[in-house]
């Protein structure tokens, strides 16, 4: 379980060595003797500044990818370590080279597990495609070959490891970050017994990769959602809740996507265990496992590199019930967001207040919204959110009947409009006859658009099957969204009468 624990990529300082050498002589713990300089850290990070990326966790580094770049053709596949680096001063470096060469890449053995090294990939391939560089290229080590050698060659080993019939700690890991085996090289790096010596040319290639080179610095545009349509039923305990929650967050972080949305109350099967009570009991019982589900998403969030919108649950402050959800970002940090309009159902039922938090979030995604279900039925709240730089407003939700589903689907159609943003909402389906007020349900979840010309003509950029457990992945292209405001048809935002009409939100105090 993690507190407070605060994860930040970025690059290398000098100032960092000494935690640097400490990671490194630890995660190489069969050469303690093999770890860079002061002196090799400095001329790296002067010649190469932005190839030099670390993720320090709480003010210590846990992991680091060392790069430089190369003029390739000046090489061939057979080349070994020393000579492809340049020694000890890197003079093999250009900016004006074609390849981001890896010279290394380690995680602590304590932060292992945490999915750190597919970010370090993930970075530097998104530094490869910035500076228009055709492709990322680096000797693998296969430290497992060695118990094998006996019985088979590089290729027939690779061959099992690349069909999952043998797993091998680096190669495993690096195939499945969509890397591929160029080629065997023999000595590639001295004294390293466990592979034999042998190595693996591995090599991702640059789809966007121009030769024209020159290409401007640009800002990420392309956001891609991911949407959980749950199924509610019973689960045989808190365990398997957890269980299902990290199923979908798994196979929807393996699409590359930057956030995954979850419904509103979708741990209601929980409360399954509470029927004996009361129906307001019995919520004040489920709200019990809201500070564990928080935790156990922050955790995931880390782990599989993902910023998770966890739906809904509730969450009792003082005498008070609220219905509550919260961001929780990749990077370790989150925020709670509160349902502001309760239904006459959850308040007589269940005693549940209204919240007073109306605001945006950052991401690294940009800003978004959160509003639970029934609060995207009141044009104000959208409003304030973009007024406040909203380009993005999720909507989980929980609806029983068809009916009160279109009412959430509707209204979040016409926040797409009206305020020139994409909206994503998410329900949960299925039915829970064991627990009180929570029996049946409907959904389909959906990301809705603007309705102009750079969008679909019925403003539903996908939506999933009605009332059937999926998952929704689409990508959502904020540029259109600029396009829109200042081209578009009609300028919802731009065309508001201000000279008659203003909206403006109250501060209040939380009771």
């Amino acid at each position: 379980m993690i507190d407070s624990a605060k994860i930040e990529l970025r690059n290398l300082q000098v100032q960092d060595y000494e935690e640097l050498k400490e990671s490194m002589i630890k995660s190489y713990h069969s050469m303690p003797h093999e770890y860079w300089t002061k002196k090799e850290i400095k001329t790296l990070i002067r010649k190469f500044p932005e190839g030099q990326l670390c993720i320090e966790i709480d003010n210590k580094i846990a992991g680091c990818a060392l790069s430089i770049i190369v003029d390739y053709d000046k090489f061939d596949d057979n080349h070994d370590y020393d000579s492809i680096i340049g020694g000890e001063n890197f003079s093999t470096h250009t900016a004006n080279g074609n390849v981001l060469y890896g010279i290394d890449v380690f995680i602590h053995p304590e932060y292992r597990g945490m999915r750190l090294g597919r970010r370090l990939y993930e970075a530097r391939k998104e530094l490869c495609e910035h500076l228009n560089l055709k492709s990322i290229i680096f000797g693998g080590r296969i430290p497992n070959y060695s118990k094998f050698a006996s019985e088979l060659t590089p290729k027939q080993y690779i061959d099992k490891v690349k069909l999952q019939e043998i797993h091998d700690p680096v190669l495993s890991f690096q195939l499945s970050n969509d890397f591929h085996v160029k080629k065997v090289i023999k000595g590639y790096l001295s004294g390293d017994h466990e592979s034999k010596e042998f190595a693996t040319l591995m090599e991702w290639n640059n789809i966007y990769y121009t030769k024209s080179g020159n290409l401007v610095k640009s800002t990420k545009t392309v956001v891609r959602l991911g949407l959980v349509q749950w199924q509610m039923r019973l689960f045989k305990n808190y365990e398997a809740l957890v269980s299902q929650i990290e199923f979908f967050v798994d196979t929807i972080s393996s699409y590359q996507s930057d956030f995954v949305l979850f419904p509103e109350l979708f741990n209601a099967p929980l409360m399954a265990e509470f029927n004996h009570l009361n129906e307001a009991e019995a919520i004040r019982g489920l709200s019990e496992y809201t500070d564990r589900l928080l935790e156990t998403f922050r955790e995931f969030a880390i782990n599989y590199n993902i910023n998770i919108i966890t739906g809904s649950m509730p969450q009792a402050v003082g005498d008070h019930m609220y219905n509550v959800g919260f961001l929780c970002r990749r990077d370790g940090s989150y925020e709670r967001f509160e349902k502001i309009h309760i239904t006459p159902a959850e308040e007589s039922a269940w005693g549940m207040k209204g919240g007073n938090q109306v605001q945006t979030f950052d991401t690294d995604c940009g800003k978004i919204g959160v509003l639970i279900c029934y609060d995207v039925e009141f044009p104000e709240l959208p409003r304030i959110l973009k007024d406040q730089g909203m380009n993005i407003l999720f909507v989980p939700f929980m609806t029983d009947t068809q009916n009160g589903y279109s009412r959430v689907k509707i209204c979040a159609q016409a926040r797409a409009v009206e305020n020139e943003c994409y909206v994503a909402i998410a329900g949960s389906v299925g039915n829970l006859p064991r627990v009180a007020n929570m029996d049946i349900q409907y959904a389909q979840s959906a990301v809705l658009t603007p309705s102009d010309f750079a969008f679909p003509v019925n403003g539903i950029k996908a939506e999933a099957t009605p009332n059937t457990e999926s998952t929704l992945l689409v990508d959502v292209d904020l540029d259109l969204l600029k396009e829109l405001h200042n081209f578009g048809s009609v300028r919802n935002l731009k065309d508001r009468r201000k000279d008659l009409y203003s909206l403006k939100l109250r501060k209040k105090n939380k009771s």
